[in-house]
């Protein structure tokens, strides 16, 4: 019985289980913010390609159009 209790008091007294939730709270807290960064930047990219597209388009001081692809239309 008393090893029992020995081990009890053991396992109550050791940390190392809430170091290891709080470091996976931690990774997961990271990881969200890692990936809504990425959505992000890749809303940020479509946005300023798409205005370019536009604006290669409808080029009124050259008279020339262009496509996304580079050609002239």
């Amino acid at each position: 019985m008393k090893k029992l209790m020995t081990m009890a008091r053991q396992f109550r007294d050791d940390e190392n289980g809430a170091a290891m939730v709080e470091y996976s709270i931690l990774i997961g807290i990271i990881t969200a913010a890692v990936i809504t960064f990425i959505i992000a930047v890749g809303v940020y990219v479509t946005n300023a390609w798409s205005t370019l597209c536009t604006n290669l388009s409808t080029d009124a001081v050259n008279g020339v159009g262009m496509n996304c692809g580079g050609a002239a239309g």
